[in-house]
């Protein structure tokens, strides 16, 4: 993979992957596997997603920590899911990694729960590394009209428009 296009593909799936994102990162991990190969994007999107994951740890561990004692936090559902956490946290963030379900209420539990950096950047590793080998291979194998690549990324920023479309009405 060209350096250029590596840094392009990091550079968009940090900004894709960090807690607060509003861009999807599966168009683009697609596209770059089919043009630069499955484990080259691979590799470069996975330490991509672990440097967003660190600087998730680095901006909002703190905070949940802080907050993590609170009975919002440790009863009810949530209370329900930190405990079920504990039994397997490594797992849990790493198949949360690779399913399309949203990571961050895993990422949450992890700084809730005073996970180490070093095992959750792991697990983050442990648990993307397949979803972008998987990602990549799709654009490799077939050919995917850059419009229907187009309109992913649309379906699946529908969810952030409309969030945002609520709160700029709401207010």
């Amino acid at each position: 993979m060209p350096l250029a296009a590596a840094a392009a593909l990091f550079g968009y799936t940090f900004v894709a992957t960090v807690a607060l994102a509003v861009v999807p990162h599966e168009p683009a991990v697609i596209l770059a596997g089919g043009a630069h190969g499955v484990w080259s994007t691979a590799v470069v999107a996975t330490l991509a997603t672990v440097s967003s994951a660190l600087m998730d740890f680095v901006a909002f561990a703190p905070f949940i920590k802080r907050m993590a004692d609170r009975p919002l936090l440790t009863h009810g559902a949530v209370g329900w899911m930190r405990r079920r956490f504990a039994s397997a946290p490594f797992a849990v963030l790493a198949l949360s990694g690779i399913t399309p379900l949203p990571a961050w209420p895993f990422k949450a539990i992890a700084f809730a729960e005073h996970y180490p950096l070093g095992r959750y950047l792991a697990a983050t590793a442990v648990g993307r590394f397949p979803r972008y080998v998987l990602l990549a291979w799709l654009g490799v194998v077939t050919q995917i009209p850059t419009w229907v690549l187009i309109a992913l990324f649309v379906a699946l920023m529908l969810p952030s428009l409309r969030t945002a479309w609520i709160q700029r009405r709401g207010t």
